[in-house]
């Protein structure tokens, strides 16, 4: 077996989680590694999810997440993904099964500091940090952190960085989270999956891509509409006039033709997923419009 070097190594921290309310799985990661969100994050709705790092076997993802649909707990996954690598000591794993039972591993040959934490529905680990109040800090926001596991994963990441982060600097971070139906138009588990390849500031670029993410691609959440009556109705004929996306009377009429309209202004600025058949309007997606006819 050829040693790697420390080059070599996907020197990184990591974090996987488990949200039981929303049945959601993920994981986030940051590295001195260009585009670690290839290698690292594995997951799948119903299964669980997996961060494979250091000198990272890629292999652990897919025969992990199988492993795991099998009905195989993380620990009992963590044994049979290392029990005939020859390479494990310089592995780096961390996994959440279906039920937020948890699991990390780092080998004796991983560069230090390198070491993790494991606790209900979370794992976190990482290697050539500065310190371990690195892995801490990503168990102690994730356990703390409001939001849903997409917002807590990435406040972990961001908390791990300001503790002392990668001991060779920043360069890329993933976020993937999974839950049943919860893609594009519910065709797949992927309800997140964004990747920044390349970046001066990594983890602030992430953040600022699920901001977008979550107004583009979450759906409506419950209660947070607006009738389309009234003086609301006519100011959004107006902005959408200013904005070229309709061509009628200023009034306070919802009719059909005015839906197409509407209609057409959704799927031309990617709010595919908060289009309503009712006479209601997403709050989110009328501050967009609101924001947006300003500049115009």
């Amino acid at each position: 077996m050829n040693i790697p070097s420390k080059d070599e190594f996907v020197a990184t921290f990591s974090i996987v989680g488990y949200d039981p309310k929303n049945q959601e799985w993920g994981v986030a990661v940051q590295s001195k590694f260009l585009g670690v969100g290839a290698l690292v994050p594995w997951a799948k709705a119903g299964a669980g999810a997996i961060a494979t790092q250091s000198w990272c076997n890629t292999s652990y993802g897919p025969k992990g997440l199988e492993l795991l649909e099998k009905g195989l707990n993380a620990e009992e996954v963590m044994q049979e993904l290392l029990k005939d690598d020859e390479g494990r000591e310089y592995r780096q794993v961390g996994i959440v099964d279906y039920r937020g039972g948890s699991a990390t591993f780092s080998g004796k040959s991983c560069f230090d500091w390198a070491g993790g934490i494991k606790g209900e529905n979370f794992a976190c680990q990482g290697n050539i940090l500065v310190n371990k109040e690195t892995v801490q800090a990503l168990a102690d926001t994730f356990n703390n952190a409001k939001g849903d596991l997409a917002d807590r994963l990435v406040a972990a990441l961001d908390a791990a960085q300001s503790a002392g982060g990668d001991s060779r600097g920043k360069q890329s971070a993933a976020l993937l989270v999974v839950k049943e139906k919860g893609g594009y138009g519910g065709f797949n588990d992927r309800y997140v999956d964004l990747r920044v390849d390349d970046h001066p500031e990594p983890i602030k670029e992430l953040a600022r891509l699920l901001k977008l993410y979550k107004l583009y691609f979450y759906k409506t959440k419950e209660g947070n509409i607006v009738k389309l009556e009234g003086q609301t109705l006519q100011e959004i004929k107006q902005m959408l006039q200013k904005t070229g996306y309709y061509e009628g009377e200023i009034n306070d009429i919802y009719d059909e033709s005015f839906k197409e309209w509407l209609k057409k202004f959704y799927l031309t600025e990617n709010f595919d997923e908060r289009i309503r058949e009712d006479q209601y309007i997403d709050k989110e997606v009328l501050e967009f419009l609101r924001d947006f006819s300003k500049g115009k």
